[in-house]
């Protein structure tokens, strides 16, 4: 009766402090009766009768608060995919109008985070299979503005059936997807990508500008890679790409670090941006040709 009073439908919790008329009695807890319900049901004490009354649709008993706010996470993140094709929000997003907006990308960036999903082993699992069926690649293993920009370019390919040419400056939702396709272009960047980055990016029709240097005898490819000092700046270079694409052209804060995935790591790298900007730019004359045209293509206009 509660909820029909209040025009209440699908999954909500009642208050623990809710009282209602019933009867003669003026004001019945009705939020403390409903949790004792819960504490029986933990206990095992409560009659299977009364759970099948309490199960019914028009009852709507919630009997884990927490999922209510679950299903409307959940609801919102339907709605977002379903709207844009992905779940890469920016993480300053916000989805819905009134009081249904939520802060899509906030959520996601928590949901992401290690223990996002919640404590419960079992719960997490259930959770993580209800957001793989909204979008397979909502936990991918690379940035969502990484994500997010791809497939605003697999959608261009789906429309048209070819990728059109776009130019750096060329805004889509507010990202300037030009800028970003062109870096992914980049050599320093692309080697910077996983292998499932770089298929993502040849099935759309994307490749490196530069095709490889030309091969060393197979021999020496095989005893000897790039140096530490090249792997390096590449990673740095390949953070500082990533930083650029969020943030524009804000300076990199000296203590900030990034986070970037490598081909052959299992986990995310940490990168010490803002101490390797410092410490490129200190030794930027010992800095190759190619290397500084990489810097400047970031818009460092020290290079």
């Amino acid at each position: 009766r509660w909820r029909a009073e209040n025009e209440i439908t699908g999954l909500y919790a009642v208050p623990y402090d809710v009282e209602v008329e019933v009867g003669a009695t003026k004001a019945f807890p009705l939020g403390r009766w409903v949790h004792q319900q819960r504490k029986a049901l933990r206990a095992g004490e409560l009659e299977e009768q009364r759970k099948t009354l309490l199960d019914a649709p028009e009852a709507g008993m919630v009997w884990e608060p927490g999922e209510e706010a679950w299903e409307t996470k959940l609801a919102a993140l339907r709605s977002y995919r379903q709207a844009t094709g992905h779940l890469a929000p920016r993480q300053d997003a916000v989805w819905g109008e009134g009081e249904a907006m939520v802060s899509i990308g906030q959520h996601m960036a928590n949901l992401r985070r290690k223990g996002g999903l919640g404590k419960n082993a079992e719960r997490a699992a259930e959770r993580a299979q209800q957001l793989a069926a909204i979008d397979p690649d909502w936990n991918c293993p690379w940035p969502l503005d990484w994500q997010r920009h791809c497939r605003v370019l697999a959608d261009l390919v789906d429309a048209d059936g070819h990728l059109p040419d776009i130019s750096p400056g060329v805004l889509m939702d507010g990202d300037d997807i030009g800028r970003w396709l062109d870096r992914q272009k980049q050599p320093g960047t692309w080697a910077q990508l996983s292998t499932e980055q770089h298929e993502r990016l040849s099935q759309l029709g994307i490749q490196p500008l530069e095709a490889p240097s030309p091969a060393a005898p197979a021999a020496t490819r095989a005893t000897k890679g790039p140096s530490k000092a090249q792997q390096a700046f590449q990673r740095g270079l390949a953070a500082l790409a990533q930083w650029v694409e969020r943030e524009g052209d804000r300076p990199v804060p000296r203590g900030h670090s990034e986070e970037i995935s490598v081909d052959g790591e299992a986990e995310p790298v940490l990168v010490k941006l803002g101490v390797w900007v410092s410490n490129t730019k200190a030794r930027r004359d010992k800095l190759t040709a190619e290397q500084l045209d990489a810097l400047r293509k970031l818009g460092i206009a020290w290079a």
